[in-house]
């Protein structure tokens, strides 16, 4: 099972664990993220690379290739993690405390590694993926088929669910309803662009409390608890047919 969430609005993946107005222009300015994510002398900002064309079969229909969108906090894009590029951010951000409370993938870079290799070297039933708003990579997101992750086994799972998960790196955006804004586009892509899928699944910690509310806040709304393996969960869906109204 995946392991507890990390603060707004975050969660682990779906591998086992081992045990308003807006701009639409690309923002250039070094961070410490890209420094991170590029290394000294790289480009400025995260390039996304061509979307692979959908294979027959392809389990949550290319996320890499859903685009841009525009939201209230400015123009954000799914890219898929490539592990020789990011592993160093996404290691960075897991040993932030306030993630790792939840994630508990804190360590040095071979921890994230052994948690991201299995969904990139797996069958594509989980895509974790960089969060890119306004050109700068902010947080990181697994996509997943809820409905062949063990999770399924606690809640009554629909054919084509599609469970997200979500950590906040940088402290800035934390508390202030980023997480909110970015969860309901992501959700909306997900309905946007997997037309088979009904349901949008999410299972924060239920004592991570700024989680469950991120999720209520985007439309999302309460289905039940449950008992998972590492953790005591807040169900949460959105629902297709409910979209405009939630």
């Amino acid at each position: 099972m995946p392991p507890a969430d990390a603060s707004t609005g975050s969660g682990a993946g779906p591998t086992p664990h081992p045990d308003g107005g807006t701009e639409d222009t690309i923002d250039l300015r070094l961070t410490d993220e890209l420094t991170a994510l590029f290394g000294e002398g790289g480009p400025a900002v995260v390039l996304p690379r061509p979307a692979p064309a959908p294979a027959a079969g392809d389990l949550l229909d290319t996320p890499g290739g859903w685009g841009t969108t525009l939201t209230s906090a400015g123009v954000f894009q799914l890219v898929p993690v490539c592990i020789e590029r990011d592993l160093s951010l996404v290691s960075r951000w897991m040993n932030d405390p306030a993630v790792a409370a939840f994630w508990e993938l804190a360590g040095p870079e071979s921890v994230t590694a052994a948690h991201l290799r299995p969904q990139l070297d797996g069958d594509g039933r989980s895509v974790p993926c960089l969060g890119v708003l306004r050109g700068i990579p902010m947080s990181y997101w697994e996509i997943y088929r809820a409905d062949l992750d063990p999770l399924a086994r606690h809640y009554p799972a629909r054919p084509h669910d599609t469970g997200i998960h979500l950590l906040l790196g940088s402290v800035a955006d934390r508390g202030r309803g980023v997480g909110t804004v970015l969860l309901r586009a992501v959700s909306e892509l997900i309905l946007d662009h997997r037309p088979r899928c009904g349901r949008v699944i999410a299972e924060p910690d239920l004592r991570n409390t700024p989680s469950v509310s991120a999720f209520l806040s985007a439309g999302f709304r309460f289905f039940a608890e449950a008992d998972l393996p590492d953790k005591r969960a807040a169900l949460m869906v959105r629902d297709r047919a409910l979209r405009d109204l939630l």
